[in-house]
């Protein structure tokens, strides 16, 4: 893993790319894709434990999405807990939708005893849930939406991710600040202020919009996930 500092030559995606990236190291390579999460989700575990190494008994709270950002969410959880990190994960959706590798990974989470609270957007107390959630967490890891995000986030998000931010809480995103659009680095509706940016691959083109995206990503760290983009994906 390596921190993006905008001088040295690396490799920028776009949406369209990240896409086309997974299909071919699935579909062409044959890596399965829960491997791929595997690997993402424990980058993010090991810079997490880095940042709270000097915290005797640390605590995260994980907010999931229902899609494959989520199961980031909760391959992380998993190597936070065997490394005896105090955990709160919430999905924040409804958890049927939870589908694939990403459900795979949930199922493991169950299997291990890990407590999964699931939100109800809707609630008239969500806030002070949250806060209830994540007031003693060290670190927040926001596994809400992934690149794949297109359009403006619904009320109920946006919501949530207003709650997110006003706790005044270090928050790590996985991959991209939820509500950040890929390609052009601008908030879509809300987005997510993060202190760290965890992303997988290659710097995503919003990234390299400008100083401005700093306030949303902070410091961007680029993970691999297995496999390596050649010269061919170089932009």
């Amino acid at each position: 893993m390596k921190r993006f500092n905008r001088v040295e030559e690396c490799v920028v995606m776009t949406r369209a790319q990240v896409r086309s990236f997974d299909a071919w190291a699935i579909n062409q390579l044959g890596i399965p894709g829960v491997v791929l999460m595997e690997n993402a989700g424990r980058s993010c575990a090991e810079l997490i434990k880095e940042k709270l190494s000097g915290i005797a008994k640390p605590k995260v709270c994980i907010f999931c999405g229902t899609g494959n950002n989520g199961g980031d969410g909760f391959v992380i959880a998993r190597h936070l807990k065997n490394s005896a990190f105090g955990v709160a994960v919430v999905i924040c959706g409804n958890r049927s939708k939870i589908k694939g590798d990403a459900k795979i990974n949930l199922d493991i989470l169950v299997n291990l005893h890990q407590p999964v609270i699931e939100l109800d957007l809707n609630n008239p107390d969500l806030p002070q849930q949250i806060k209830k959630l994540a007031g003693e967490a060290n670190l927040l890891v926001d596994g809400i939406f992934g690149t794949g995000l297109e359009g403006i986030v619904s009320e109920n998000y946006q919501q949530l991710i207003r709650i997110i931010n006003s706790l005044g809480i270090p928050i790590l995103a996985i991959d991209i600040p939820s509500g950040l659009d890929c390609d052009c680095g601008r908030p879509l509706g809300e987005a997510i202020k993060a202190a760290y940016t965890v992303t997988f691959v290659a710097v995503k083109k919003g990234f390299t919009s400008g100083m401005e995206v700093l306030a949303y990503t902070g410091d961007i760290f680029v993970a691999s996930i297995g496999i390596e983009p050649d010269d061919n994906w170089v932009s």
